[in-house]
C-alpha cells in the first residue's frame, strides 16, 4: 500500500514539469508576439508621418497625375509654336486642333466619371461631342477657333480609316461561317432597309432629291460599333445570352453593316454630285469598286507574308504597313478622283492580311485601337463643332428629328422579322432589335464628308448638306446613349444567363473594335 502510493507520488512529481512546460512556453511565446507587435506597431507609428510627409511633397496619386498631363500638353503646345508660331496662336489650325482635342478629351473623361448607380456607362464619345458642340456655339470660343476644310477634311478621313482598319480585322471568317446567313441578314436587311425607308420619308417630308435621300440613308443607317461591341462584351463577360451566340451574332454583324453603309454613301455622293449621267456614274462606282478590292486584296497579299514571322517588332511593322497604305489608299483615291476606291481597298486590305495572322492579329488590333483613341476625340469633337445653332431654321430641328424617328422604327421593325425562324425567343429578338439602333462613329465620319463637298465644288447643294449633316449630329446624340442603357438594362433581363466557363465563346475573344 506504501509502495503504491509513493509510486503514485513519484509519478506525480514527474508529470508536474511537463503540465507546466506548455504554459510556459505559451506565455513566453505571447510575451515574444506581444513585443514583435509593440514592435512592428512602434515602427509603424514612426514611419506614418514620414510616408503622409512623402505623399504631400512631392505630390502623389491623382494630383501627381493631373499635374504631369496638363504639362505633357503645354509641352506640345510648345513644341507646336516652335515649328509654327502663327498655326498655334489663336485663329490659327492648330490652335483651333489643340482646342477641340483637349475639350474632347476631358468632354469624355467627365462623361466617364459620371457614374450613377445600377445605370449603364454612358460612351465617351458623347461627352467628345457635346464638348466640339459648345466651342462652335459659345460666342467668345467661337470667334477664336478655325480649322481650314483642308485639315478637317484629311482628320475625318483619317479617322474614317482606321475605322474600315478595324472593321476589316474585325470579320472573323470562323464567326461569320458559324453564323451563316443569320449574320448577312442582320447586317444587310436593316441597314438598306433603313436607307430606303429614309430616302422616302426625306424625299416627301423634307423635299429631298432622290440621289441625297438614299445618301442621307446610308449616313444613318450604319450601327455604331463603338457602343454596341463594348456592350455586348460586357454581357458576354457576365454569362448573358451566350449558350445561343447573341453577343457574338451582334458583334460579327456590326463590321458588315458599317460595310455596307460606307459602300452605299460612296456610290450616292458620286451620284449626288456628278455632272454626267446617271448611268455613267454608276458605271464608274463600279469601276471603283472592282479597282479598290483588286488592289486591296493584291496589298493585303503583301503584308500577310511581309514580314515574315521571323523578324523582330512584328507586330508594329505590321501596323505600320496597315496604316500608312490605307491612309495612302483613302487620301490618294480623292487626290485622283476615285472617291469609293480608297475605302473598299482599305476593307479588302485588312481583311486579306489578318485572315492568316491567328493570335498577332491580336496585337496589332490593338497597335490600331491606340491609334483610334488618338483621333476619337478630333473626330467627334470636329463633328460637334460643324453644327451651328444659329444658322438652323426654326423648324430644321423638329422635322430630321422626325425623319431619323420613323426611319428608325422602320428599322427595329424590320430587325425584329429578319431574327425570326432563326431559334430565338420573342424576348431575345426584342432584345437584338433594339440593340440594333445606337449609332456613332459612321454617321461622324460620313455625315461632314458631303458638307464639305459640297462647299468645294457644289456650293448650290450646300442646304441639302447641310440638313445630312444636322441629321447625323441629331443621330448620333439620340441613338448612343439611349441604345447603350437600352442594352445594358434590357441585357441581363430578357437574355439567359450560363457560366461562361462551360460555353465557348471563343468567336468573341478577338477585339473586334
Amino acid at each position: 500500500m506504501y509502495t503504491t502510493e509513493s509510486q503514485n507520488e513519484h509519478l506525480g512529481d514527474e508529470n508536474t514539469p511537463s503540465s507546466t512546460n506548455p504554459q510556459i512556453l505559451k506565455d513566453s511565446s505571447i510575451s515574444k508576439h506581444g513585443e514583435t507587435k509593440e514592435t512592428v506597431l512602434s515602427q509603424t507609428e514612426e514611419t506614418k508621418p514620414q510616408m503622409e510627409k512623402k505623399s504631400s511633397c512631392p505630390p502623389q496619386g491623382n494630383l501627381n497625375k493631373v499635374i504631369t498631363n496638363g504639362v505633357v500638353l503645354f509641352m506640345i503646345w510648345c513644341v507646336a509654336w516652335s515649328f509654327s508660331a502663327t498655326e498655334v496662336l489663336p485663329g490659327g489650325n492648330l490652335f483651333g486642333l489643340l482646342i477641340i482635342f483637349y475639350s474632347a478629351m476631358i468632354g469624355g473623361k467627365v462623361l466617364q466619371l459620371i457614374k450613377i448607380p445600377s445605370v449603364p456607362q454612358l460612351p465617351p464619345l458623347l461627352g467628345m461631342l457635346l464638348a466640339g458642340f459648345a466651342i462652335r456655339n459659345v460666342p467668345l470660343l467661337g470667334d477664336y477657333i478655325h480649322i481650314s476644310n483642308t485639315w478637317s477634311s484629311t482628320l475625318r478621313n483619317t479617322a474614317l480609316t482606321i475605322i474600315l482598319i478595324r472593321a476589316g480585322l474585325g470579320l472573323d471568317p470562323r464567326a461569320l461561317k458559324h453564323l451563316k446567313t443569320v449574320c448577312l441578314r442582320l447586317a444587310v436587311g436593316p441597314c438598306l432597309m433603313e436607307a430606303c425607308s429614309t430616302a422616302v420619308i426625306s424625299h416627301f417630308l423634307m423635299n429631298f432629291p432622290w440621289q441625297w435621300g438614299f445618301l442621307l440613308g446610308f449616313v444613318v443607317g450604319a450601327v455604331s460599333p463603338a457602343v454596341v461591341v463594348p456592350s455586348m462584351l460586357l454581357l458576354q463577360e457576365n454569362g448573358y445570352g451566350i449558350k445561343k451566340g447573341i453577343p457574338t451574332l451582334l458583334i460579327a454583324a456590326s463590321s458588315m453593316d458599317d460595310i455596307i453603309a460606307i459602300t452605299g454613301f460612296s456610290t450616292c455622293m458620286s451620284i449626288a454630285f456628278s455632272s454626267g449621267g446617271i448611268l455613267k456614274t454608276v458605271l464608274s462606282s463600279f469601276r471603283d469598286i472592282i479597282i479598290g478590292v483588286l488592289a486591296g486584296a493584291i496589298l493585303g497579299t503583301f503584308v500577310r507574308y511581309f514580314p515574315s514571322e521571323d523578324q523582330t517588332k512584328l507586330t508594329l511593322k505590321r501596323a505600320f504597313f496597315l496604316l500608312s497604305m490605307c491612309v495612302s489608299a483613302v487620301l490618294g483615291s480623292h487626290h485622283i478622283g476615285i472617291h469609293a476606291a480608297g475605302g473598299l481597298c482599305t476593307l479588302a486590305l485588312s481583311f486579306v492580311a489578318g485572315v492568316n495572322w491567328s493570335t498577332e492579329k491580336i496585337r496589332v488590333q490593338r497597335v490600331i485601337k491606340t491609334a483610334w483613341y488618338i483621333f476619337q476625340p478630333l473626330l467627334f469633337g470636329l463633328v460637334g463643332s460643324e453644327v451651328s445653332v444659329a444658322s438652323l431654321k426654326s423648324n430644321a430641328i423638329g422635322i430630321c428629328v422626325v425623319t431619323m424617328s420613323l426611319a428608325l422604327l422602320i428599322r427595329i421593325f424590320c430587325t425584329f422579322l429578319l431574327m425570326c425562324f432563326a431559334g430565338f425567343s420573342f424576348k431575345e429578338k426584342i432584345f437584338i432589335a433594339l440593340s440594333w439602333m445606337p449609332k456613332a462613329t459612321v454617321q461622324a465620319v460620313l455625315g461632314p464628308l458631303a458638307l464639305e463637298t459640297a462647299r468645294v465644288s457644289a456650293p448650290h447643294l450646300e442646304p441639302y448638306s447641310r440638313d445630312v449633316m444636322t441629321i447625323a449630329f441629331l443621330a448620333i446624340l439620340i441613338t448612343a446613349p439611349n441604345g447603350a442603357l437600352i442594352i445594358g438594362f434590357l441585357g441581363p433581363k430578357v437574355l439567359a444567363r450560363h457560366d461562361p466557363s462551360k460555353i465557348n465563346v471563343k468567336l468573341t475573344t478577338l477585339e473586334l473594335h
